[in-house]
């Protein structure tokens, strides 16, 4: 772990984007300083690097679903605006797991909760959630998770 916050990290990208004239890059960074900001403010606490991942996190979905929305509608400029937004957001979040990592953290789980079928899935998904924030859409964890308890 680094000495920085993710916090830090943010600030320090916004202060860069401004010296650097970056104008939809500092947008897209004060929209997360924004969301994390609002979260301390409203509990009355400071946010960690664990809670600051789970608010950018929400926002990668939100944009994953503006995306696909508009690609439904035929949108492609707002679609590519929702794209950058992500790329940008990404950057702050840690290394995807490949399928292979995912796969053995899924089995793993599925032991330590000893889950018998799909009416264990909510185990498993609470079991996984704090390994995987961040690095996997929930969705596609979802998808998997569901297929390996239907398989047994």
């Amino acid at each position: 772990m680094t000495d920085t916050t993710l916090k830090d990290q943010l600030n320090n990208a916004v202060k860069n984007a401004m010296r650097n004239k970056e104008k939809d890059r500092l947008v897209t960074l004060r929209m997360a300083q924004a969301a994390v900001k609002q979260i301390e403010v409203d509990e009355r606490r400071e946010l960690g690097d664990d809670d600051v991942l789970k608010v950018l996190d929400k926002m990668l979905k939100q944009r994953r679903d503006a995306a696909s929305q508009y690609d439904d509608a035929g949108r492609q400029e707002l679609a590519d605006k929702e794209r950058a937004e992500m790329a940008i957001i990404e950057e702050f979040m840690p290394a995807a797991l490949s399928d292979e990592e995912l796969e053995g953290l899924i089995r793993s789980a599925i032991s330590a909760t000893d889950a018998q079928g799909m009416q264990d899935m909510g185990r498993v998904m609470n079991e996984l959630r704090p390994q995987v924030t961040g690095r996997v859409d929930m969705g596609q964890l979802s998808k998997k998770v569901r297929a390996v308890l239907a398989g047994r």
